[in-house]
């Protein structure tokens, strides 16, 4: 007897199914989960993509400047100065002349400096303004710009890698007008690009106009110096990176060169006489872009914005 109630025993407890104190977890698992998140915020999809991406951008780690100082800059006249100071152009000392009118510009502008703040107002006499502007006509007024420190071209390619991208640079050759260079700098920023590269001779520099024709981005996107062009461009192909020129009688349209889906820097030639030769001679591909209005050319800036705008679409 005793044995067949430990059989039946044995039986009882291998029963399948709910148990007494199982604290309802069958009717929980039954309720619903809450609203479904946004595409954003699911795992896997585009979006989801798209937006860590953005994130792990914000928080890339600053691109150390190794590739030397420009020289200081004096922005001077009231207008100018409040445009600067509005536009976000670093600045380190405001000079003010000593006994000034004070009409609504000046005062607009040492607002403007202290909002900043880390910027230094020093009042000083007409003739020391004078001294420190070459007599230039300063209205009272004169804004510091301190030297702007540049990358080393390798620097912007290493830091799309280290992000897990294709590097997206833009080069410019024989640009020097600096609006021209704060447009491709807006440019590079809007379509995801990872800087620009310019020459250390006869080329536009980060002046203050560059900076206010970038409307902010150059905060964010770094300028590369390079002692010589080719030998920049160079590097960056043994690194795997293609070079790709814009030139009026290239062999391929932009649209058609499957090149810029990769690792690619642009090369753009400035307006009136385009590409050097050596410059020309290094790229692995001219590309042409196709103007049916009639045009001859384009600017840097907006050349330079269709080619980004095909990379990054390429790149979706």
């Amino acid at each position: 007897m005793a044995g067949n109630s430990q059989r039946r025993n044995r039986r009882t407890s291998n029963k399948k199914g709910a148990t007494v104190g199982s604290g309802g977890q069958r009717r929980r698992g039954l309720e619903g989960k809450g609203p479904t998140p946004p595409a954003s915020a699911r795992k896997g999809h585009k979006k989801n993509r798209i937006a860590n991406a953005q994130a792990k951008k914000a928080q890339r780690r600053p691109i150390a400047r190794r590739g030397g100082k420009g020289s200081s800059e004096m922005v001077v006249g009231r207008n100018p100065v409040f445009e600067a100071l509005r536009d976000g152009v670093p600045a380190t000392t405001l000079y003010v002349q000593q006994f000034i009118d004070n009409d609504e510009r000046v005062r607009d502008a040492l607002k403007l400096a202290a909002d900043r703040g880390g910027i230094h107002l020093m009042e000083a006499p007409r003739a020391e303004l004078d001294r420190m502007t070459n007599g230039l006509n300063h209205q009272g007024l004169v804004l510091q710009v301190p030297p702007y420190e540049y990358a080393h071209p390798e620097d912007l390619a290493a830091a799309a890698l280290d992000d897990g991208e294709d590097p997206l640079i833009v080069a410019l050759d024989g640009v020097t007008d600096p609006r021209n260079l704060g447009a491709v700098v807006r440019s590079v920023s809007a379509f995801g690009g990872h800087g620009v590269v310019v020459p250390e001779r006869r080329a536009a520099g980060m002046t203050a106009g560059a900076w206010k024709t970038s409307a902010g981005t150059a905060a964010r996107t770094p300028v590369a110096r390079a002692t010589n062009l080719t030998r920049a461009l160079e590097a960056y192909q043994k690194a795997g990176i293609t070079v790709v020129g814009l030139a009026a009688d290239g062999d391929t349209e932009v649209g058609e060169l499957e090149a810029l889906g990769g690792p690619v820097v642009i090369v753009v030639g400035s307006e009136g006489k385009g590409l050097s030769r050596l410059v020309g001679e290094t790229c692995d591909h001219l590309v042409r872009i196709p103007m049916p209005g009639g045009a001859e050319s384009l600017n840097a800036g907006v050349a330079a914005g269709v080619v980004l705008y095909e990379a990054a679409r390429r790149r979706a």
